[in-house]
């Protein structure tokens, strides 16, 4: 296999034949038994590397009766090797500040930190090494090749440089590719205009950012009368929250820029999170397994589920010497499969891509419902305005989904307002089996976001708090 060593180590210098379209040809398209053999020896490598030199997985696994000698198969590395959660990563760095003492180098070693934004508590902090950073680097460019990107061409990194890896990842493959680096950035205000005007201007042939932003990005252009179809771009990846595998989010910023989709990113902490990413070719996401070696299991037993099925995957580095992760859980939901990829890569696939995250999953009348699903359905609706809310609530004893939608000038004239209305509810209704409310505003009534769309408003925790009150006044 091309490069295959741990710790990894790249020549700089290489670049595929511009007509060849794999970067790696024996590692991408090797029969999958033979690959699985060659993951099966590198676990055996990092499952020790990892034992010597971090107390974290040194104690969780002497707690669960495992020591690397006993890894003689995928199935042992499945059934002996314990699920790592980000609570245990918190709970890592919270006791052995900054980095955690799952920290497997030197601190002066540590080349580049990001992080979470801790909005929600304590942040967690990512600690990549400089030679970590350059394999990074490598994977990502070795990826946007496959999705058609070459040495030369520019790319627009509009994704916020701060914290957030998706950027800098997507910033170090296309600096690796060769390609011309265009780091945008978005957040500030008003900057979603000049980035139109920037892409007008210097049509950049790849732009990075997420789904969401696209799409806010493609209607602040034709508020400012540019088109989107004018930038030029051939090729548009994305990672952050779902959309780019979802037919009506990702037909939507097709129909507006003209360019090709592509679907990544795993994980943050699983950096190089493109490590599951489509191709010219593949749609959905591949599972590049000689990168990141994933398994798709069942949410309750973290045991491998057969392919066909839904489950979350787990992940883990294989190139990895910082902070590598070793079967972490990451709490989302997809569904895979093993069957011939059109661009000729043995991996698995999602071919739906990401469904969300487990977590934002919620049950209303006893119905499991995503909100990429609701996503998906309304940027399919004529009329549809770009931006919506879900909001959850409660009446009587039975909890009831309503929808606010923004639609177009046309569905709000000439009385089509109701039309619009009826045609969303009959379409969630299809969807969901259930019957929902849907309210009508105009377009530009919802706030926009230059990062990830949090749309879902679940406002029953009023209701329960309202609940209890008046049980403890009937009690009192």
């Amino acid at each position: 296999m091309e490069s295959w060593s741990f710790p990894p180590s790249y020549d700089a210098s290489y670049f595929p034949p511009p007509d060849s379209r794999y970067w790696f040809p024996q590692r991408e398209t090797m029969p999958a038994a033979q690959r699985d053999r060659a993951i099966l020896e590198r676990l055996r490598v990092i499952c020790s590397y990892a034992y010597e030199n971090s107390a974290f997985y040194r104690r969780r696994w002497n707690e669960a009766g495992f020591h690397p000698d006993h890894l003689r198969s995928l199935e042992d590395f499945e059934d002996k090797v314990p699920v790592v959660t980000k609570k245990e990563l918190r709970e890592s760095q919270t006791s052995a500040p900054p980095f955690g003492d799952y920290l497997c180098v030197p601190d002066s070693e540590v080349f580049h930190v990001h992080g979470t934004s801790g909005t929600t508590g304590r942040p967690t902090a990512f600690a990549i090494g400089r030679n970590d950073w350059s394999a990074i680097a490598n994977a990502h460019a070795r990826i946007m090749w496959a999705m058609g990107m070459r040495p030369g061409d520019m790319i627009c990194v509009a994704a916020i440089l701060s914290l957030y890896m998706g950027s800098w990842g997507a910033l170090a493959g296309a600096e690796r590719l060769g390609a011309k680096a265009f780091p945008f950035g978005a957040g500030a205000p008003g900057m979603t205009a000049r980035c139109a005007q920037w892409l007008d201007t210097l049509k950049p042939a790849g732009f990075y950012g997420t789904p969401t932003y696209a799409l806010h990005l493609a209607q602040t252009a034709i508020d400012e009368g540019l088109n989107p179809r004018e930038f030029g771009l051939k090729y548009m990846f994305f990672s952050g929250e779902p959309g780019a595998s979802i037919p009506g989010v990702r037909d939507r910023i097709a129909d507006f820029y003209g360019a090709k989709i592509f679907d990544s990113g795993s994980m943050a902490e699983m950096s190089p999170w493109m490590n599951v990413a489509g191709s010219a070719e593949t749609e959905g996401m591949l599972c590049w397994q000689d990168i990141v070696y994933t398994e798709v299991c069942d949410p309750k037993t973290m045991r491998r589920i057969p392919y066909g099925q839904r489950g979350t995957p787990v992940y883990t580095h294989l190139e990895r010497t910082s902070q590598p992760m070793i079967r972490l859980a990451s709490g989302d939901l997809t569904l895979w499969t093993d069957e011939p990829n059109p661009c000729g890569r043995t991996y698995p696939r999602l071919p739906q891509g990401i469904f969300g995250r487990i977590d934002d999953m919620f049950t209303i009348r006893g119905e499991n419902v995503y909100p990429s699903e609701i996503d998906a359905a309304l940027n399919a609706t004529p009329g549809y305005g770009g931006e919506h809310q879900i909001i959850i609530t409660r009446e009587a004893a039975m909890d009831e989904l309503l929808l606010r939608v923004e639609a177009d000038e046309d569905a709000l004239t000439n009385g089509n307002a109701e039309a619009f209305r009826a045609d969303v509810s009959s379409r969630i209704h299809k969807l969901l089996g259930l019957r929902t409310k849907a309210e009508v505003v105009a377009k530009g009534t919802l706030p926009r976001t230059d990062f990830k769309a949090r749309r879902v408003v679940d406002d029953r925790a009023v209701f329960r708090e309202l609940n209890n009150e008046i049980s403890a006044e009937r009690r009192t």
